[in-house]
């Protein structure tokens, strides 16, 4: 190449690299994870016991049903297979990528027969091995996608992780709605023959003239009541093992045992820590792949700029030629052929695709940032109700045992003659309102204790 004409090509790439501008101080990950923190921040150490993310899901679970369902619902959910199908697809990009940095070299046989100036043919041969445009990657675009290409594939196999997690945490609590459905079926069933019995004992009464029509009245509408409560509740229970059936991607197995209705037994068997270190919360999944996101931004960014430089590429041969087939591998040929091109005016097109990938760095950086705060915000918003909740049901456990021993005063004041069964009624419907919500609170518990688990990192 000439000299002058060299020298003006690595000027204007100078200047387009300085058209480019300085590459503003790029934010590593845990900077940005220490600018997303919230004032009040978790403790840097806390608690003892097992770390969510380190606890596999068999040993936190131990119900019969849930050995059976979680390994069920790994195997055949439907969106687990399309975040390892996506998995599979981004590798494949990845290695596609990988392969840019070597050359690609084929076998080729080539033939020409042509008239030539006297009225004959001119007949040539060729053989060998040939390599076509092979980019030297002297300012590293091809690294920088395939670092990309790399960082995408992390953040993918996250995502497959997140997936998984969520899903392992969607059958717990699912599960947790099942034995909720069950436990309120129990209460109903129980409430019904309680109001039967005393629907019984008012109409004897009745007959007797001995109680008027407005407690007889009132009686039958407590039962209906129950009989209304039980139609939503087997209502509940269905639609509930729907979704469960919907998680698992297949019909229930055969040999689930029944739900028992006691979720006051349902938590994870291993204590986790109550103040959790901030650290913990870079092993949950959706962090890691906003990390590999951001990464893959700053892969991007990198490429961006490599655009602005002069692109050199190889294109060679080496085989044999001859004018006859016969006599092909007799005669050594070799061609070599260099080239740089470098790009002098594209109506700003580099430019813009340098600041679009900076954009979507930025991006990325305030996503990861996002990310680290919804995490802390999900972590403290489980410990707080893990808290609560404990209070809650202990107080209502009482509130229950009291209406238990009102409605039986109740009914031996009624009995002796010396309450209305108005009193009775009204402490039936309390007991059952107050049964409902211990029910409810017991798998609000249950399920806080699942969804600890998960903000945590857990589910592997």
């Amino acid at each position: 190449m000439n000299p002058a004409l060299t020298a003006i090509a690595v000027a204007a790439a100078a200047l387009l690299a300085a058209c480019a501008g300085p590459e503003p101080k790029r934010p590593t990950a845990p900077e940005a994870a220490q600018a997303a923190l919230p004032a009040a921040a978790f403790p840097s150490a806390g608690g003892t016991g097992t770390v969510a993310a380190e606890l596999p899901w068999a040993q936190a679970f131990q119900g019969a049903r849930l050995q059976q369902l979680i390994p069920l619902a790994l195997a055949n959910n439907r969106d687990l297979r399309i975040a390892a199908a996506n998995i599979d697809s981004v590798r494949a990009t990845a290695a596609a990528r990988d392969a840019d940095l070597w050359p690609t070299v084929n076998a080729g046989l080539t033939g020409s027969r042509v008239p030539n100036a006297s009225g004959g043919i001119t007949s040539n041969y060729q053989a060998g091995l040939q390599v076509t445009a092979y980019e030297l990657d002297l300012f590293g675009r091809l690294r920088s996608l395939d670092a990309a290409a790399q960082a995408q594939l992390l953040g993918a196999e996250a995502n497959s992780q997140a997936v998984r997690n969520a899903l392992i945490a969607a059958i717990a609590t699912t599960e947790v709605a099942l034995q909720a459905d069950e436990a309120l079926l129990k209460i109903t069933r129980d409430t019904l023959v309680s109001r039967e019995q005393s629907l019984s004992l008012i109409r004897q009464r009745f007959e007797g003239g001995i109680t008027g029509e407005l407690d007889l009245r009132a009686g039958e509408s407590a039962l209906q009541s129950a009989r209304v409560a039980l139609a939503q509740t087997r209502r509940q229970r269905a639609l509930d093992e729907n979704a469960l059936v919907l998680l698992l991607g297949s019909a229930l197995p055969a040999g689930l045992p029944a739900p028992t209705g006691a979720l006051a037994d349902f938590e994870p068997l291993a204590e986790l820590p109550a103040g959790v270190p901030s650290d913990v919360l870079t092993r949950r999944p959706d962090i890691r792949q906003a990390e590999a996101q951001l990464a893959a931004a700053d892969a991007n960014i990198g490429a961006a700029r490599a655009a602005f430089f002069p692109r050199i590429t190889l294109t060679g041969s080496f085989g044999t030629t001859s004018s006859q087939l016969d006599g092909l591998f007799k005669n050594t040929a070799w061609s070599f052929a260099p080239s740089l091109l470098q790009p002098l005016f594209d109506a700003g097109r580099n430019r813009a695709n340098l600041n679009q990938a900076r954009a979507s760095r930025d991006a990325a950086t305030a996503q990861y940032e996002k990310a680290v705060q919804s995490a802390f915000r999900d972590v403290a918003d489980a410990l707080a109700g893990r808290a609560t909740l404990a209070e809650q049901r202990a107080a209502q456990s009482a509130l229950v045992d009291a209406e238990a021993r009102r409605l039986a005063l109740s009914e031996e004041r009624y009995r002796a003659g010396i309450a209305s069964s108005l009193d009775v009624l009204d402490a039936q419907r309390s007991l059952f309102t107050a049964q409902q919500a211990l029910v409810q609170v017991q798998s609000l518990r249950a399920q806080n204790l699942v969804a600890v688990y998960r903000v945590l990192g857990g589910g592997g």
